[in-house]
């Protein structure tokens, strides 16, 4: 009987003490995988991101990845500035007004650069065929995000300015209906949006771009008090993405199918405008310029109630990708 009675002890004891789940990362170590939050937009800035979840590269480095999507970055900012992720995607627009509102961000590292993601996209039935046209014309837009800057920088390029239009307000998703319903004449877009608006208006669609006024920034960010009580889950987060980058220019056509599949969108349209980004893990002294004209820009345009430029530099956080890549950082500090 007391065999019996030591038997059952040992299983009650046993099954009350589960082991925490572990993973061996890639310094070969093992230690218990840590759950972190990503906002994540869908569109293609994200594919980095999309496509290290997919392969298996931040479990390998020990983090449990959950994904919070949104529409776009500045959602996507406020999400995590509000407690509701750990980190967040998005241009480097958001960031900037994030920063002037006093909230403590640091950007860990550039996954994206284009200077051919936005343009502005016209009816050629409202009287529009070249820039000069939008003068008096209704475009839409979303406020506080890179199209907010490009547009104004757009208008300045062709000598007119924000008081030469009339400003309409929207979301990404509500762009096309605008431009088919005749609400707007125009609208500033980026891509996925861009390219569908391309699509659907067909001939009766004008585009026009200019690659030397803007180039725009994507980047991972998190708030400062996560990253210094936690720099290992950033190292890692950053080895991921690092691995995802290698993956997406060995493996373009996998990678394609990836986001398609991520984010239930044609292979078609992915494939369309693969080649306007540039997926890198970076950090370059062009962000903090951008950041810097764009700065201007809002105190100039009363958007913002600050009257002195932020040092940008200690919202970056370079010691995650200098661990990890240390050729990719090239800031001075």
């Amino acid at each position: 009987m007391w065999k019996l009675l030591l038997l059952l002890y040992c299983l009650l004891t046993l099954s009350g003490c589960e082991k925490p789940q572990v993973t061996a990362g890639a310094s070969g170590t093992t230690a218990a995988r840590q759950k972190v939050t990503i906002a994540l937009v869908n569109q293609p800035q994200s594919t980095l991101i999309l496509v290290a979840v997919k392969k298996g590269y931040f479990s390998d480095e020990g983090l449990d990845v959950q994904v919070l999507p949104q529409s776009f970055g500045k959602a996507a900012l406020q999400a995590m500035v509000e407690g509701k992720a750990d980190f967040a995607t998005t241009a480097e627009t958001p960031i900037m007004f994030s920063i002037l509102r006093g909230e403590r961000i640091f950007v860990i590292a550039n996954v994206e650069t284009s200077t051919a993601n936005d343009a502005v996209i016209a009816r050629v039935d409202a009287g529009i065929a070249k820039p000069a046209d939008l003068k008096g014309k209704r475009i839409g837009f979303l406020q506080g995000t890179t199209i907010d800057f490009f547009l104004d920088s757009f208008l300045t390029a062709q000598g007119l300015t924000r008081q030469d239009i009339t400003p309409v307000p929207l979301k990404p998703d509500e762009m096309l209906d605008a431009l088919l319903e005749k609400k707007a004449d125009a609208v500033a877009a980026w891509n996925y949006p861009l390219t569908q608006i391309k699509r659907r208006l067909g001939a009766q669609a004008v585009t026009f771009y200019d690659r030397q006024i803007y180039t725009e920034h994507f980047n991972i960010a998190a708030m400062q008090d996560f990253v210094r009580k936690n720099p290992q889950s950033v190292t890692a987060l950053l080895r991921g993405l690092v691995r995802a980058e290698a993956f997406v220019t060995s493996h373009a056509n996998e990678a394609q199918d990836i986001v398609s599949e991520a984010i239930k969108v044609d292979k078609d349209l992915v494939k369309e405008v693969w080649d306007v980004m540039g997926y890198k893990v970076r950090l370059d002294q062009n962000l903090t310029i951008t950041l810097e004209d764009e700065t201007r820009w809002a105190m100039k345009n009363k958007l913002v109630d600050q009257a002195m430029m932020p040092n940008y530099l200690s919202y970056i956080y370079v010691d995650g990708l200098k661990a990890v890549k240390p050729g990719a950082v090239r800031m001075d500090r």
